[in-house]
């Protein structure tokens, strides 16, 4: 046997142990996906690593606004308390339950710029990070709001606990903005389908073009657009599923399907997508 011969056969044998145990670990439920366990310290770094440069990567040609604008860092310290504080915590105010509990653990952002820089906060924010429980905000916050967080997040290393408490209490409530699309322009296909995952709609529907776990709560949406009828009462046409959508108590009292809060722009997307799907 040549040389080359003998490399391939070695070659051959490693890929199928390799994927023997790759089987193993999947299959046979080996590897402990509890969250009341940690990850092993080198899949956490993998994790991490993998993350880091990703985030980097896809964030290196984002232009960052000015952010020392004192009003911007006002309304940045109210949505930071609003939605970031239950699982990062900050100076002097430990994590909620929720935060503890995940792993991995959510850090501490007072520490954030030791390894982001603030168009790096700005993507993590914006789009989140899969299988980590950081959520993606684009779809419940607008762009001015993104870029206050991350400005407050630049701020937060300096605050004191007293400084921290001061900034936070001084702030009106932080309502959760949807990013300006006009309610009556002509929906974006493409949109619609990142906003029907953002709005967690394959939680309940099979849905072509996006990853789920094949649920059976709802009907699959596969051919929606060839049907006559939406919820077997209304006829199929943009208007009334962007109304369906939105409200379906409104059409069907009775119904399981919750008012999901989906703003105008963001059911016209929605209802965009779902007629591709014949």
């Amino acid at each position: 046997m040549g040389k080359s011969a003998i490399a391939l056969a070695t070659f051959a044998a490693l890929l199928g142990a390799a994927l023997a145990g790759a089987g193993v670990v999947v299959y046979g439920g080996v590897y402990d996906v509890s969250a009341s366990s940690q990850h092993l310290q080198a899949v956490h770094s993998l994790l991490e690593t993998t993350m880091q440069h990703s985030v980097r990567w896809r964030a290196r040609n984002i232009a960052t606004p000015p952010l020392d604008d004192a009003q911007r860092l006002v309304r940045g310290a109210a949505l930071f308390r609003d939605h970031c504080v239950q699982c990062h915590g900050a100076p002097g105010v430990a994590q909620a339950d929720i935060g503890k509990s995940m792993q991995p653990v959510p850090g501490p952002l007072v520490d954030a710029l030791q390894r982001w820089r603030p168009r790096e906060i700005y993507w993590i924010t914006r789009h989140g990070i899969k299988m980590s429980g950081m959520p993606a905000w684009q779809f419940r916050l607008d762009e001015e709001a993104l870029w206050d967080v991350a400005a407050f997040v630049q701020l937060l290393p300096t605050l004191s606990p007293q400084a921290y408490a001061q900034a936070t209490a001084q702030t009106a409530a932080a309502p959760g903005r949807a990013p300006g699309v006009a309610p009556n322009r002509s929906g974006d296909a493409e949109r619609g389908r990142l906003a029907l995952a953002q709005y967690a709609c394959q939680a309940c529907h099979t849905i072509p073009g996006i990853t789920s776990s094949s649920p059976n709560v709802g009907p699959p949406l596969q051919g929606l657009a060839s049907r006559s009828l939406i919820a077997g009462k209304l006829a199929n046409t943009p208007d009334n599923l962007v109304g369906w959508i939105r409200q379906p108590k409104n059409v069907k009292p009775l119904t399981a399907m919750p008012d999901m809060g989906v703003s105008e722009g963001d059911a016209r997307d929605m209802a965009a997508y779902l007629a591709t799907l014949r």
